[in-house]
């Protein structure tokens, strides 16, 4: 969705905002800057768990953070660091969303 999109407006915090929502994974599209927003990321991983492999490391391995995401997409598990896929209460709340969790 932001693909055929002028590389300014992938910078465009509203734009992004309004595509993660459609397609989670246009995250990918986003300038860097909205990939560590946890508002974009968020809204990205609640329409696709998958999205969250676009966002940040920093974010991505924050436990916190980690946990709000997979409180909105247990999939979203698949891309935290190792050390908080082992994290009982992470896992735990991935399974209550998801239901299930791939190894990986």
């Amino acid at each position: 969705t932001l693909g055929c999109a002028s590389k300014q407006l992938h910078a465009d915090r509203e734009v992004v905002l309004s595509a993660v929502r459609r397609h989670g994974c246009a995250l990918e599209s986003a300038a860097a800057e909205l990939q560590k927003d946890p508002e974009v990321v968020l809204a990205a991983v609640q329409q696709d768990g998958h999205a969250f492999q676009f966002a940040s490391m920093e974010l991505r391995s924050t436990q916190d953070f980690v946990l709000a995401a997979v409180k909105e997409n247990g999939y979203a598990l698949t891309y935290a660091i190792p050390e908080l896929r082992g994290n009982r209460e992470i896992v735990l709340s991935a399974i209550e969303k998801s239901g299930w969790i791939v190894e990986r």
